[in-house]
């Protein structure tokens, strides 16, 4: 009797490992560790990723609508991670991160590195992008609201920025396994400027976050939060999906409670962190390239992840810190005290983005 093949019907050996290498690719960098996670948390599996990938592909022709611009497999299979392999809620998503894209146009237009909008967001720290992952391997984000100079930036470049950044850190396969943490430092934040938080805007950048784009956000962090900063719940409470609303914390100054979800070690000073206070200039001179400075002109435009690298230590020696508004939330390490449970309202869950 001989060998018993273990090749599904009518494929042929050539044909399986065409498939074999497609998916080795597909994994290609990820530690064991982090296949694993995907395996347990996002129902990712091997033996069936290329048909996973297929059937969502399948589904374009029911939205001719909408043009799908890219739909290659690596490109697809960011949405089926972001959606915890459910086909249609991955197609659903996939769908809506064009639509989006199609219904904005004047926010996607010249949408790279170079465009003078993005340029200034970047340079004043919007986002803050720190280079060590947390202990969950999540890449963490920072905010400082105080620094959104209204007459400088508006708050669609800030949205553009962010979104920009998004779209270079997602090329990374742990990452999109892994996801993200958000944190916005509201100290200094004046009611004033929360005036400007319309409606409208808000839902620009829910709509662009929550429901069109390919991430997973673990949780999106508030410190130092003012009383209006709480009201602004109620404007975009109706925009939001129920669990949305379990993954922000509203930390207000008690860091210890933001300690307790993010270690120390991961955070800069501003934060009550062990790290030095951030560079605002970091993540800017990481996409705007080794020639950038604040005051020059630059022109590296490509936000393709393939071409971005980590600014090298010589590199951050030549260039000094942008100065930045200090956060009011800066402590000593270890100087935090426990509160007992339920004794600070704001460390409930607000909102958040999946």
């Amino acid at each position: 009797m001989g060998p018993v093949s273990v090749l599904p019907k009518h494929q042929s050996l050539s044909a399986w490992e065409g498939d074999l290498a497609k998916m080795t690719h597909l994994q290609a960098g990820l530690s064991p560790d982090t296949i694993e996670k995907a395996r347990l948390e996002l129902n990712e599996n091997p033996d069936v990723l290329h048909q996973d990938i297929q059937q969502v592909r399948d589904m374009i022709i029911t939205r001719p609508d909408i043009g799908f611009l890219r739909t290659d497999d690596a490109f697809i299979l960011r949405f089926l991670r972001a959606r915890k392999f459910h086909q249609a809620d991955a197609f659903r998503l996939l769908a809506q991160y064009f639509q989006y894209r199609q219904l904005n146009l004047d926010m996607f237009k010249n949408f790279k590195a170079d465009d003078p909008g993005i340029k200034r967001a970047l340079i004043d720290g919007f986002p803050g992008v720190l280079e060590n992952r947390d202990h969950y391997g999540r890449k963490i984000l920072l905010l400082f609201a105080a620094n959104w100079d209204q007459s400088r930036n508006s708050f669609t470049d800030i949205l553009r920025a962010i979104l920009l950044s998004l779209e270079v850190l997602i090329e990374d396969p742990e990452l999109q396994i892994n996801g993200f943490i958000l944190i916005i430092d509201w100290s200094n934040f004046s009611f004033k400027q929360a005036s400007k938080l319309t409606p409208s805007i808000l839902k620009l950048a829910i709509e662009g976050l929550q429901d069109s784009f390919p991430a997973r956000f673990g949780g999106v962090h508030f410190v130092n939060q003012p009383w209006y900063i709480h009201a602004l719940y109620t404007l975009i409470k109706p925009f939001l999906k129920d669990k949305t609303r379990k993954r922000i914390f509203l930390h207000g100054n008690n860091l210890n409670s933001l300690h307790q979800l993010i270690h120390p070690e991961f955070l800069p000073s501003e934060f009550g962190g062990t790290l030095p206070p951030y560079d605002m200039g970091t993540w800017a001179r990481t996409l705007l390239g080794p020639d950038y400075s604040d005051e020059n002109d630059y022109t590296h435009t490509s936000y393709n992840a393939m071409h971005v690298k980590h600014t090298c230590s010589n590199l951050e020696r030549e260039c000094s810190p942008k100065p930045m508004k200090r956060s009011q939330s800066v402590v000593e390490a270890g100087t935090l005290k426990h509160e007992e449970k339920g004794e600070n309202e704001n460390t409930q869950p607000l909102l958040a983005l999946d």
